[in-house]
């Protein structure tokens, strides 16, 4: 067991937060469990919540690492082409670490807030943060459009980006006859954006 004064508690957080992804990694969302990151850590329970509120927060601070990443990923596309291109090489992006980071980014979406709790601010940013990437694309397809239409329109396309990735990776897409995950997200993509450059 190590012992407090070997690290800082700002190194502890750190630890915690990589024994904790490794677990989601390896063993799924599921087999999360407070003494298991206390064993991988050398730590006691105690420690981890001298660093993290409850368990919930620590959930979120995992989430919000996702999150970040998901936003770096996306951020580093090839920037030439249309609004248009530039979306769909978001959406494949997206899909593309969704495929790669499974247990990871379906976390994002597994775990729940009890009624009582709310969305931290700064957690709240991050979500923002990867929709805003999407956003500034929107904002350039039409000028007929307003931004807060431009928004959720943005939105709205992602949601369903995000549908056909839950459907195919958790296996109901094939239920549907689908082959092709990229090809139909580019699908929904290109025909949402002929639809409201047309509106």
């Amino acid at each position: 067991m190590a012992r407090r004064s070997e690290h800082s508690q700002q190194e502890i957080k750190e630890m915690v937060l990589k024994a904790a992804e490794t677990i989601v990694v390896d063993e799924g969302f599921d087999k999360l469990k407070v003494r298991k990151i206390a064993m991988e850590i050398g730590y006691t329970v105690g420690s981890i919540y001298m660093v993290f509120e409850n368990m919930a927060d620590l959930i979120m601070h995992i989430k919000g690492r996702t999150l970040d990443d998901i936003a770096t990923q996306l951020k580093v596309i090839d920037k030439t082409g249309t609004a248009e291109q530039q979306i769909i090489l978001l959406a494949k992006s997206y899909l593309l670490f969704a495929c790669n980071n499974f247990n990871r980014w379906r976390m994002i979406f597994e775990h729940q807030l009890k009624d009582d709790e709310k969305v931290p601010d700064w957690y709240q940013q991050k979500v923002n943060q990867i929709f805003e990437i999407i956003e500034i694309q929107f904002e350039q397809l039409s000028t007929s459009h307003t931004e807060k239409q431009s928004k959720q329109a943005a939105r709205a396309l992602w949601s369903g980006v995000h549908g056909i990735c839950t459907l195919s990776l958790t296996g109901k897409l094939d239920l549907l006859g689908v082959d092709n995950i990229e090809d139909t997200v580019v699908l929904l993509v290109e025909n949402f954006i002929t639809g409201w450059k047309q509106s």
